[in-house]
């Protein structure tokens, strides 16, 4: 006997990202604001007045990487809880992609799922952590390792806050639009090539395209069951190097820089791109001074950690290669030599 629950016809969870500022938002139920002591202090004030809610609470968490853990999440369901938040509220994350992921995974697991809001307010999470709904924390086996994925309601893109963002964070958020480039958009690769980040409408098209070609990604695959994974360019390496160096060494940005020059490294290594292409994206994110090298101390233990990576199965590990510039492969057949070779040559620095 069998009895088949057809889910086919699920709710639309669609979503509109608003990349012309924020004019105004009223929401006819509770919400909570949830940010961290540095944006509050810069552009708190900025939210309120164009922010309307039946009842407003704020709850602020430690900024940083570090505190993207078990007992930030647990702070934040506490205070939803004493502010008696019910499954018609909805918070609103705002700040970068360390408050983006815990708000929305807070939304996702509190009273099993209440809507959220991204109000993204560094480079990085416009461009990236704040579409297509992967929430999480990190622990200490990994990045992202507990986590869900939940949508939000909205996003809303404002440049106004990158008036105060310090010029490493900026770098940081560039790295992800360089990513987005190099697998998805050659003659976007060239844009960038030719003009500079640093002009203020050339940021606005960048983050608009950025999205668009993520929005893409996401509506063909939601859940990261294939083509999505093309995301992950540079953050199989990353993920590793955030982890040996404790969230310490690196902004998220940064590590992904050195990663997409790993997986560049290898993509050379297998034939998939010549010295030329990878001379040409190595250029590019060191013209914004994004570090291109991490000195690899065991070439042996970097390849492990490979496997602690959420994206990895069955002992293999999944590589998104770039196959030239613009477009990628996603294997898992890569030899392990092959990957333990290119480690080495990152030994020296």
């Amino acid at each position: 006997m069998e009895v088949v629950i057809n889910l086919k016809k699920m709710e639309d969870r669609s979503y509109p990202i608003y990349i012309d500022g924020i004019q105004e938002i009223v929401l006819d139920t509770k919400a909570v604001i949830v940010t961290n002591p540095k944006v509050a202090g810069l552009h708190l004030g900025y939210l309120l007045e164009r922010l309307k809610a039946k009842e407003l609470y704020i709850v602020t968490l430690p900024d940083g990487e570090d505190y993207k853990n078990e007992e930030s999440l647990n702070f934040l369901l506490d205070r939803l809880f004493d502010h008696k938040i019910d499954r018609q509220s909805v918070l609103i994350a705002f700040g970068g992609g360390v408050i983006g992921d815990m708000t929305g995974f807070g939304a996702a697991i509190y009273q099993r799922g209440i809507d959220f809001i991204q109000i993204p307010t560094t480079l990085l999470s416009q461009v990236d952590a704040s579409v297509g709904g992967k929430t999480g924390i990190n622990n200490r086996f990994g990045k992202n390792l507990l986590g869900a994925f939940h949508q939000p309601k909205a996003v809303y893109i404002d440049t106004h806050f990158l008036r105060t963002l310090p010029q490493r964070e900026f770098s940081a958020g560039v790295a992800e639009i360089v990513k987005m480039a190099v697998v998805f958009d050659k003659e976007f690769f060239e844009w960038l090539e030719q003009n500079s980040l640093e002009d203020e409408e050339s940021i606005k098209l960048a983050i608009k395209k950025s999205v668009e070609l993520k929005a893409k990604i996401v509506a063909l695959d939601e859940k990261e069951a294939g083509v999505r994974a093309s995301l992950n360019y540079g953050h199989t390496f990353a993920h590793v190097i955030e982890n040996l160096t404790n969230y310490k060494g690196f902004l998220h940005g940064e590590a992904v820089a050195i990663g997409m020059v790993m997986a560049n490294e290898l993509a050379k290594r297998v034939g998939l791109m010549s010295e030329e292409e990878a001379q040409r994206v190595k250029n590019l994110l060191q013209r914004y001074n994004l570090p291109t090298c991490y000195e690899i101390k065991d070439s042996k233990e970097f390849y492990e950690h490979f496997f602690l990576d959420k994206k990895s199965a069955q002992q293999k590990i999944r590589f998104v290669l770039p196959k030239g510039i613009g477009d990628f492969i996603i294997s898992d057949s890569v030899a392990k030599e092959d990957v333990i070779e290119v480690l080495s040559r990152f030994m020296r620095c």
